[in-house]
């Protein structure tokens, strides 16, 4: 049973994890509080890649009071060397007698061993506490490790009757600037952002992260059955962006590569980009997040093949009539096809509102 004082401490290590947000990538978000005598001694939260956990700032901070203290951690400590020593050994070095962490770590080369390893040692260990919180923060990180794909947040912007954009392709802009400051926010902490080749023809966005502050920009990852990608696209132009094909062409393939872009061929039967494939191979790069912004064509392919794990949709009060749809699923002819949502969060952002939903499934 956790008392009213182990729930504060995993709060605060939940709110230190989350500074996380944008940067950690392709690492969990983890936040870390040391606490004696009921008073904080030392806290700290993982930043990047490569630099020091949250658990080696936390117990620098708290120096000699971690010694009987007890460490509050938002997931299992590692006990592996990877970039940097496991972290199972710095809490026993540091003599804490007791760690509380939210949740287990889903990486199979951890997997309860960090526990372990630290009850082999004599420290008091518990796991479960605000583990729905935990896990709700690193959402991507537990679907890498347990399902081998990213999780997949698909955004939409649209009027109040479904449209988003007119049917000569014009869209900009639907929604106002609250909601487009508000999606950059989600843009930051996806890993990489996905697109369609259609999207980059008649948008040429750049699809990078503007109006809120961040260190990193997510790779982009364009869908191009064809390689029909316009090689002075302004989304190639830093370098940071992935070209899935289906197809070879020699010549579109070299124009691409020298504007600065990464292209792989992944066909799928029937000559399109074989999308559960490309999902895996972003995994395999470290993709935690993917969050989706195309057209309404690869956004209904990726509903239809059930690779959508949530919606962010942004409804503005106007109507459009005619114009695309947000997804161009079949026809139904009874209702028990239909896809359902579970609603997580429904907000107004400026004029706007904002729908955060998920398949029952997810």
């Amino acid at each position: 049973m956790f008392s009213a004082a182990d729930h504060e401490f995993m709060a605060r290590a939940l709110q230190l994890a989350r500074k996380g947000l944008f940067t950690t990538t392709p690492n969990p978000r983890v936040g870390c509080v040391v606490v004696k005598d009921r008073m904080i001694v030392g806290e700290g939260w993982h930043a990047r890649a490569g630099e020091a956990h949250a658990e080696s700032h936390a117990l620098i901070a708290a120096a000699g009071a971690a010694r009987g203290a007890t460490a509050y951690i938002t997931l299992e400590p590692c006990s592996h060397h990877g970039r940097t020593p496991p972290c199972a050994d710095a809490l026993i070095a540091a003599g804490v007698t007791r760690v509380v962490a939210a949740m287990r770590d889903p990486n199979p080369q951890v997997g309860g061993n960090g526990l372990e390893k630290l009850r082999a040692a004599g420290i008091a260990c518990e796991d479960g506490l605000m583990e729905a919180e935990a896990r709700e923060l690193n959402l991507g990180f537990v679907s890498r490790m347990t399902r081998g794909r990213p999780w997949v947040r698909l955004k939409v912007a649209a009027s109040l009757d479904g449209k988003t954009a007119l049917n000569n392709g014009k869209s900009q802009w639907i929604t106002g600037p609250e909601a487009r400051r508000d999606g950059h926010a989600w843009r930051a902490r996806a890993c990489a952002i996905l697109t369609g080749a259609g999207t980059v023809r008649d948008d040429d966005p750049r699809l990078t992260v503007r109006d809120v502050g961040t260190s990193r920009q997510p790779l982009r990852v364009v869908v191009d059955s064809h390689l029909e990608t316009p090689p002075g696209a302004r989304l190639l132009e830093d370098g940071n962006a992935l070209v899935a094909a289906a197809s070879e062409d020699a010549e579109k393939m070299a124009a691409l590569r020298a504007a600065g872009a990464e292209v792989i061929v992944l066909p799928n039967p029937q000559g399109k980009v074989d999308l559960p494939l490309l999902l895996r191979v972003l995994a395999e790069r470290g993709v935690n997040e993917l969050h989706v912004e195309a057209g309404h064509k690869l956004n209904g392919s990726l509903l239809r093949e059930g690779l959508v794990d949530e919606l962010l949709m942004y409804f503005a009060p106007t109507l459009l009539g005619s114009g695309r749809e947000m997804f161009p699923l079949p026809e139904l002819t009874d209702l028990s096809g239909r896809h359902e949502l579970r609603m997580i969060d429904l907000r107004r952002v400026g004029a706007d509102i904002r729908i955060l939903a998920r398949p029952l499934a997810a």
